[in-house]
């Protein structure tokens, strides 16, 4: 079972994502804020498996929110779930490594398989909003010849550039033929080797030094 913590001011709203994420056998929603405050202190006295964030919320935004929950709880998952379709807001959760930016037009079964992909290490992005983002990470982009760039191995270079494509460990292992296991060994590797954080960085890193 997915335990889910959902943040949304509006309570209409809330109830109403709840119960399209409860049509989920698998999904359970555990938790409900009104801001990211009350999300922040829900998660310190309990588990879940993965948050989702509205962005514009009073007291504290789903921004910060995020940003603080990926520092204490970096084993969580975060998916932001907002009416704006924004690059500015997308990149910013991008950098505080957010699995995923959805849209609130989204059908249900949209927001069902983003969970899911967030979950197994996937990146959601839907297609509106990645049009903006991706110019935007491109335009300061050298060449791509990656001199003076810590090397990678061919198998390392190999995942980076479908980590930068958004696919999923489990994509990843059965387009190279790898165990889940195995890529997830080497993320650990790409991520120590290149000092970044998580997946979400590792995807952006490819981007905007030309893996993609």
């Amino acid at each position: 079972m997915i335990d889910i913590l959902l943040a949304e001011d509006q309570a209409i709203v809330r109830q109403g994502i709840k119960m399209m994420l409860e049509t989920d056998p698998d999904f359970r929603v555990t938790g409900e804020a009104r801001n990211g405050r009350e999300a922040i202190q829900l998660r310190e006295v309990n588990y879940y498996d993965l948050a989702i964030l509205d962005i514009r919320m009073p007291e504290l935004d789903g921004l910060e929110a995020a940003r603080q929950l990926l520092r204490r709880f970096p084993e969580m998952k975060v998916l932001i779930l907002t009416t704006f379709n924004d690059e500015e807001y997308a990149i910013q959760a991008l950098k505080h490594g957010v699995n995923g930016y959805l849209l609130k037009d989204a059908e249900a079964s949209q927001l069902i398989h983003a969970i899911k992909d967030c979950l197994n290490g996937g990146l959601q992005l839907p297609g509106e909003v990645a049009r903006k983002v991706v110019p935007h990470l491109l335009e300061k982009k050298e060449p791509v010849k990656h001199e003076g760039m810590i090397p990678l191995t061919k198998r390392e270079t190999d995942i980076l550039c479908l980590l930068g494509e958004g696919r999923s460990n489990k994509e990843i292992a059965e387009m190279l033929a790898l165990s889940v296991g195995t890529v997830k060994n080497h993320n650990s590797q790409l991520l120590d080797k290149l000092n970044l954080r998580d997946r979400t960085q590792l995807a952006i890193y490819a981007i905007k030094n030309g893996y993609v």
